[in-house]
């Protein structure tokens, strides 16, 4: 089929891009206030690995699996059910803001028209729709941020240089492994994307960990490759999920299955720098779609860490693993549709907010907006909650409703009379604060 030639690639001289002494551009800042103020936002991780229901590390995990074999599964791939209207319908109805796609995961199958490989859904399956496209064109319909998952490791290439995963999977030539090959292929399908798509927000890297400084010293080029984001793109923003402080270039920092500042996943014990940032956060156990992994954690537990994630600053970016049909798993629907119930009702004290004047407690945590600290109470077993503030409250008030809530002025700082708070997932008290 048509193949479209890249030209603005060539017209770059990457090395006169370098992104040392990188200074965040207006538009960059003007990105990283809209994320920052969005707190909510969907992961999609999908590709041809839903075919496989095991995830989307099955490449890698099923042990001695050849790519070859592997690569079939793309034959057979016809997401008919994939709505792109419907995806952003559900995710919009959630109360989030922006979406995160998965183009390209460590198995290397891109999931739009790349003229970069033919091992893509266009090319490589039956159902020959660019869905990226499509996806593309429903957020900035529907008024939706899109920012783009690419990985910088790969499972299938005979190109990419051996790193820390793909080891066992066979079917590669390692006499063809070429840096230079492998480098000038990421960034030309970063070009794609980033000319053919519209407004993209960020761009979401992950894989840097495949070649580490401690395992196997590598160098990535990212100053280059950041550089060319930015210049592509000038508001584009970018993000890497190498789990280590931020490097030089990138406008967000991304924590992964951790609140900030928490590390009980073993992922996260980088310092939190003073960028904008995001936790990363499954809706069940997996990523990608698993058909046994229907543990989904619970309307209310969801609340909690995207209020909690909030409390810290943060913005929530929570996963849901399509179905190999295209669509999205029932329950997974069912709760966005709940959260979005309770962000009509008190999404206020989410979005746009910062971390709280109290860090999170066992009773729950607070956030701020100005003069407004929102204190989201979740367990409680008194009547009475005690804050301990150094501003001056001058009203309380159900967020839900309005309801006037009494409080005393007591020696370093307020008691709040909630009354039995039961059978919410979150309460939230508004406090007008001086």
């Amino acid at each position: 089929m048509r193949k479209f030639v890249l030209t603005l690639l060539c017209a770059l001289s990457l090395s006169s891009l370098s992104a040392q002494g990188y200074v965040p551009s207006e538009e960059v800042r003007k990105s990283q206030q809209e994320f920052a103020e969005d707190r909510f936002g969907i992961f999609i991780h999908w590709g041809i690995y839903s075919m496989f229901a095991q995830g989307e590390w099955y490449m890698q995990n099923a042990q001695g699996i050849n790519r070859d074999e592997y690569a079939k599964a793309a034959d057979a791939f016809y997401p008919h059910r994939f709505n792109a209207a419907e995806w952003v319908s559900a995710i919009k109805a959630s109360g989030a803001k922006y979406i995160c796609f998965t183009t390209r995961h460590h198995d290397s199958f891109s999931m739009w028209d790349t003229a970069e490989s033919e091992y893509n859904i266009v090319d490589a399956t039956p159902f020959q729709r660019d869905v990226l496209k499509e996806l593309a064109e429903e957020c900035h319909k529907q008024g939706i941020a899109l920012h783009l998952y690419y990985s910088h490791a790969d499972w299938y290439r005979d190109d990419y240089p051996r790193g820390r995963t793909g080891w066992g999977v066979a079917g590669r030539d390692r006499t063809q492994i070429s840096w230079d090959s492998y480098f000038s292929f990421m960034n030309n399908q970063i070009t794609e994307l980033l000319t053919n798509y519209g407004p993209i927000r960020a761009m979401w890297f992950d894989g840097w960990w495949d070649h580490d400084e401690d395992a196997t010293p590598f160098d990535w080029h990212l100053d280059e490759q950041y550089a060319l984001v930015h210049k592509l793109q000038p508001s584009c923003m970018v993000a890497n999920n190498h789990h280590q402080t931020p490097f030089e270039g990138e406008d967000i920092q991304i924590f992964e299955r951790d609140l900030p500042g928490e590390n009980t996943h073993g992922l996260s014990g980088q310092d939190i720098s003073r960028l904008p940032l995001e936790t990363c956060q499954t809706m069940n156990g997996m990523w990608g779609y698993k058909v046994v992994d229907q543990n989904y954690k619970s309307t209310e537990t969801l609340i909690r860490y995207l209020v909690s994630t909030a409390s810290k600053g943060a913005n929530l970016l929570l996963n849901v693993g399509p179905q190999p049909n295209g669509a999205l798993p029932a329950v997974a629907v069912e709760r966005m549709q709940e959260m979005g119930e309770w962000m009509k009702v008190n999404g206020e004290s989410v979005y746009g907010t910062t971390a709280g004047d109290i860090p999170q407690q066992d009773w729950g945590c607070t956030t701020r907006k100005g003069d407004r600290l929102f204190v989201h109470i979740f367990e409680l077993d008194y009547d009475m909650l005690y804050l301990p503030l150094e501003c001056k409250v001058v009203s309380a008030k159900a967020l839900e409703d309005g309801k006037p809530i009494s409080f005393q002025r007591v020696k370093g700082g307020v008691l709040l009379e909630v009354g039995k708070v039961q059978d919410k997932a979150d309460y939230v008290v508004e406090l007008e604060t001086r």
